[in-house]
């Protein structure tokens, strides 16, 4: 389970996914503006890169001081297709059936998490670099 702002952290669903996740939760609440710009995007990338089903909740409505949360909670599959999506403006909630055999398969055909090459990742401070 990741929350909020951390889809903005790719490196963080990227562990996940090599220590054996195959589903996120990603409960959020975007404002307005940023969800519309990003929401979708992030959420879609995120799946693709990771190979994970990715179940996004989006907390809606207006909240004190007039900020607006984006809502549109959606599910993204492995491949990045949405599997599900609320496009209402008002509370409301989407299901998806996870078809696993798929990101088996995604896995197998685009072998990106285990082609990866730990070692190119080393963080500067390991290295030796400040």
């Amino acid at each position: 389970m990741t929350v909020c702002y951390d889809l903005r952290f790719p490196e963080l669903f990227r562990i996940l996914a090599i220590k054996g996740a195959t589903v996120i939760s990603l409960p959020a609440a975007f404002t307005k503006i940023t969800g519309e710009a990003h929401w979708e995007i992030l959420i879609r990338a995120r799946a693709i890169e990771n190979q994970v089903f990715m179940v996004a909740a989006g907390q809606v409505g207006v909240h004190p001081e007039g900020k607006e949360s984006w809502g549109h909670s959606m599910i993204v599959d492995p491949w990045g297709e949405i599997l599900a999506q609320v496009e209402e403006d008002g509370p409301a909630f989407c299901t998806a059936d996870l078809d696993f055999h798929l990101q088996a398969e995604v896995r197998d055909k685009l072998p990106s998490l285990a082609n990866r090459q730990a070692a190119a990742y080393t963080w500067p401070e390991e290295a030796g670099v400040r």
